[in-house]
């Protein structure tokens, strides 16, 4: 049977500076084992995380390095489920406000003034972990 572990782990604060996968990741890890174990989990089944759109986090080496991290773990083999937030821009000239993706326009795409307001986009949370409370191979997997 499987489980969700709920609950909004932020693991890394909002940086301004560039975040390295290798660490990140790292993270995301222990703290889903720490919270598989607690839960008495078998194993964890997937693993869903937020990542804002300005983090500079890239899923694929996430992806990577979590495989390579994971081995010989409750995780190993655990899917990583990405939802990416958007940033908000508004123009402080003319109030205009619209989702802003890297690479940052300078300027506003409605009046060009270039006094701009940036929100969110930097966030990054494990959102929630699926367990498996049976451990593979037990007799109520066979009966299934």
């Amino acid at each position: 049977m499987h489980r969700r572990c709920m609950g909004r782990c932020c693991l890394v604060e909002p940086r301004n500076d560039f975040m390295h996968e290798l660490p990140v990741t790292q993270a995301i890890l222990d703290t889903a084992l720490s919270a598989a174990q607690q839960a008495g989990a078998a194993r964890i089944v997937a693993i869903d995380l937020v990542i804002g759109e300005l983090s500079g986090l890239v899923d694929d080496s996430v992806q990577f390095y979590f495989d390579i991290l994971s081995q010989g773990t409750l995780a190993q083999g655990a899917a990583l489920r990405f939802q990416r937030q958007p940033a908000r821009a508004r123009c402080l000239t003319c109030g205009h406000s619209y989702d802003a993706a890297p690479p940052l326009a300078p300027f506003c795409p409605a009046c060009g003034s270039v006094h701009l307001q940036v929100t969110g986009g930097r966030q990054f949370q494990l959102e929630s972990i699926e367990i498996d409370d049976h451990p593979t191979g037990s007799a109520e997997d066979s009966e299934r």
